[in-house]
């Protein structure tokens, strides 16, 4: 694919999307290339939520669930000649796919049939870090009783009992859930999740989960080792009950590197340009660990196969 100079993309996604907003307009300047990017996006928000919304928005007029509740969805896919609309499921099923269909389906057509020129992409998105505790040796993943009860009333297929997966087992049930979704519909994947699995194996200090018992025993500002991983960032903060410092953990988002590293794979992959033309660095990430992500996200998608 030859490289494209200007593109408009929107997002239909949650939180593994927003993290575009961070970095993806900078890395594609600093190319010199143009970007229109917005995001439809609401955090958490599975397929089958997605759905639901653009039903009721269908159904009564009254409702406009996107964008601060300020427009439709068909508004949205109407405003923009879009280049490139992007799907994904959120992280916590991703890597069930009975809990993609009927709704990426519906979704996708519905997308062809009000933004007819628009390309349809996947996102792949990534495992969690190694510290998640549904990932944990020994730890079985449940569902949250919640979570259950929305998707029932939905009509959404939800695995019933625990499972027990760590993170290559997640990694590679969710991009076979992807890459039958693409499949099935005739989409490209862009690799987020593969380039996130490349920097955990090339990474030169790999992240190594840490004693458990270390988020209760250590005191402010003291943490546990975390280097190594794009994803996932420990932090400290007040408890609102207590009024005592509590030091919490992010396990499933990408941090500031990991911001970087998908704002490299979306260019290379979308614009069909080399990570070698990206000149931007975020100011929390060093000159060489910057060429090393830049590396890993074009390795990604010179490598990854949607089979």
């Amino acid at each position: 694919m030859s490289k494209r100079e200007s593109l408009k993309i929107l997002t239909i996604g949650n939180s593994f999307t927003d993290s575009l907003a961070a970095f993806f307009q900078q890395v594609v300047e600093s190319a010199g290339c143009q970007l229109h990017f917005e995001r439809a996006n609401h955090g958490g928000c599975e397929l089958h939520r997605h759905w639901s919304y653009i039903e009721n928005e269908e159904r009564d007029g009254v409702y406009s669930l996107y964008q601060d509740r300020r427009y439709k969805m068909r508004e949205i896919l109407a405003r923009e000649k879009w280049d490139v609309v992007t799907v994904q499921q959120a992280s916590h099923c991703s890597w069930r796919y009975e809990t993609f269909q009927p709704f990426a389906n519906n979704i996708i057509n519905y997308v062809h049939t009000h933004a007819p020129d628009a390309e349809v992409c996947v996102q792949q998105t990534w495992a969690y870090r190694e510290d998640d505790p549904r990932i944990r040796p020994g730890n079985e993943w449940k569902y949250d009783e919640g979570y259950i009860q929305r998707a029932v009333e939905m009509g959404a297929a939800v695995p019933s009992g625990s499972f027990t997966i760590g993170q290559s087992g997640m990694y590679e049930n969710l991009t076979k859930a992807y890459t039958s979704l693409a499949s099935e519909n005739n989409l490209r994947v862009i690799p987020t999740g593969y380039a996130v699995q490349l920097t955990r194996q090339y990474a030169a200090d790999k992240f190594t989960p840490y004693d458990e018992s270390l988020m209760t025993s250590l005191k402010w500002p003291d943490m546990p080792l975390q280097a190594g991983d794009v994803v996932g960032q420990l932090h400290w903060r007040k408890d609102k009950e207590t009024g005592e410092m509590k030091l919490g953990r992010d396990t499933i988002h990408l941090n500031q590197r990991g911001q970087y590293l998908q704002a490299c794979v979306w260019f290379a992959f979308l614009f069909g340009a080399p990570t070698s033309e990206v000149t931007f660095v975020p100011e929390m990430v060093s000159d060489s660990d910057a060429l090393f992500l830049r590396q890993m996200a074009q390795k990604a998608v010179d490598e990854f196969k949607a089979e």
